[in-house]
């Protein structure tokens, strides 16, 4: 019995001083595994956006120069051209007044003659002499009229081959109103002409003008865009490194 206790009371110091060590050493392992200092996740950045391409930009201020230039031009020609379009327009709008004045002076001449035609034709002895008189003055008549422009080089041929309705035996009262009928309706002609093409002229013109205005536009705005203020500035690369997150201490997660 005795034997059992002097054993007990040496074996349990041992034991005690032994589980004493492996506590403190525990504890030491633990201290240091708090203490141990761990770098903190860095936080996800956005990505920046690609960098613009320096010389990609010049390029596209240089395409944009030249289309500027390009269309400046245009509109310097554009606007030419309507000038010379509007002014083709006035001298046909002339030209289709003139023909207006001619033909409504030659109305008023048939008019007058027709109304003259109401009287009685004087008597004439129908001779040879006669008729080759009349004759002769219906071919100076209508050459007068051609060398006037009355008569076109067509009428005047129809005159001497007697076509047409023209009759050298008729009175030359009844010739001249033939040949004032003939007249009016040639310079009704002209005018109608002359009105066609004023109005061809008007279009042309007008769609000259338009195109003109859309170019004057079109420039005015590319030359906008050019401005110091609207133009991109080229974007300079920095060389400078990223910064690194700190270290800082934090708790290690045990386990």
């Amino acid at each position: 019995m005795e034997t059992v206790l002097y054993q007990f009371l040496i074996e349990v110091p041992q034991a005690a001083v032994i589980w004493s060590v492996l506590l403190l050493l525990a504890l030491t392992v633990l201290a240091v595994l708090v203490a141990r200092p761990e770098r903190a996740r860095p936080v996800d950045a956005p990505v920046a956006p690609p960098a613009d391409d320096p010389a990609a930009e010049v390029a596209d201020a240089a395409d944009l120069r030249r289309y500027a230039e390009e269309v400046a031009v245009a509109a310097a020609r554009a606007a030419r051209t309507a000038r010379r379009r509007r002014a083709d327009w006035l001298a046909a709008q002339e030209e289709s007044d003139r023909a207006w004045q001619a033909y409504d002076e030659a109305e008023r001449a048939a008019r007058r003659l027709t109304a003259a035609a109401l009287l009685p034709a004087p008597r004439t002895p129908r001779t040879p002499a006669e008729y080759a008189a009349r004759e002769r003055w219906l071919h100076h008549a209508a050459m007068a009229a051609h060398w006037r422009g009355d008569l076109s080089a067509r009428q005047l041929s129809d005159v001497f081959a007697r076509r047409a309705g023209w009759d050298p035996r008729r009175h030359p009262a009844e010739q001249e109103i033939v040949l004032a009928r003939a007249v009016r309706d040639a310079k009704r002609a002209r005018h109608r002409a002359a009105a066609e093409r004023e109005r061809a002229a008007w279009r042309d013109a007008d769609l000259a003008a338009e195109a003109a205005r859309a170019l004057a536009v079109e420039a005015y705005a590319a030359a906008a865009r050019l401005r110091p203020g609207r133009l991109p500035a080229p974007r300079v690369a920095s060389a400078a490194p990223r910064p690194v997150p700190a270290a800082r201490w934090r708790p290690a997660r045990v386990g």
